[in-house]
């Protein structure tokens, strides 16, 4: 009898392992395709030019790290393309990176930069129906413009880099017994000239759910602001916006 309880319980303990394991150590990844369009401008200095740039779809890729350990936040990290080009027509002088261009003159633009957020959170709420997290963002963003005549001469660009210090939010509500919910997750900043922020919220639909895996779609609206304020040389009020589609995998 004693040996028949002790394989039970040892076949219960092998059992349940997996799920304890699951709940102290849990990720997800996800994956979002974003078709943003672009308006602002740049320069050299306050003295904003703004161009025209095209429609893109970019991709937009994640990671997040959640453990029970008391005091020591989550981690999470978001890495976004924010690529874009465009023609325009000027309608007065621009100087870019020592290079002057008349009036009139048709520029093409490349505009290149991602941005990499590194997020350190607390879950303040966690269940079936409500989750709320909290935290900083340290938003690592990375670019090159290149401006070039259209003709095909004279072509100038100029690369800037930087870390900019951010606040996190992040709340999620699920609708019982359909797999539907809704999120909202943003990042602001507001300090001196400088104001950066990224919000998107979205419709989502968990149509797999077991003990080991959950899978999750998304459908929702994305909206970045960036104004820079002499991030190596470069001053910029740029807004990319649109909707946007992924897909989630919580482990």
């Amino acid at each position: 009898m004693k040996k028949s309880l002790l394989g039970c319980a040892i076949l219960a303990a092998t059992i349940v392992a997996p799920v304890q394991a699951d709940t102290l150590l849990g990720a997800y990844v996800g994956a979002q395709a974003w078709n943003m369009g672009v308006e602002g401008g740049f320069s050299n200095d306050e003295s904003l030019t703004n161009f025209s740039f095209d429609d893109k779809t970019n991709g937009s890729f994640y990671i997040a790290l959640e453990h029970p350990v008391p005091l020591v936040p989550n981690l999470k990290v978001i890495r976004t393309t924010l690529d874009t080009a465009g023609v325009t027509t000027l309608a007065t002088s621009f100087e870019f990176n020592g290079e002057l261009y008349s009036a009139n003159t048709d520029l093409t633009t490349d505009f290149e930069m991602t941005a990499t957020d590194f997020i350190l959170y607390y879950e303040i709420l966690d269940n079936d129906l409500v989750s709320i997290d909290v935290g900083i963002n340290g938003k690592y963003i990375d670019g090159i413009i290149m401006v070039q005549e259209s003709s095909g001469n004279r072509m100038v660009s100029e690369e800037f880099s930087g870390v900019i210090p951010m606040g996190y939010a992040r709340a999620e509500v699920g609708l019982p017994f359909t797999g539907l919910g809704l999120v909202a997750e943003g990042s602001f900043l507001a300090i001196g000239d400088h104001t950066v922020s990224d919000f998107q919220a979205a419709l989502t639909y968990s149509f797999v759910e077991t003990l080991a895996l959950d899978m999750t779609l998304q459908a929702g609206y994305r909206a970045m602001n960036v104004e820079l304020d002499d991030v190596d040389d470069i001053f910029a009020d740029l807004e990319f916006s649109g909707v946007f589609v992924g897909l989630e995998f919580d482990f």
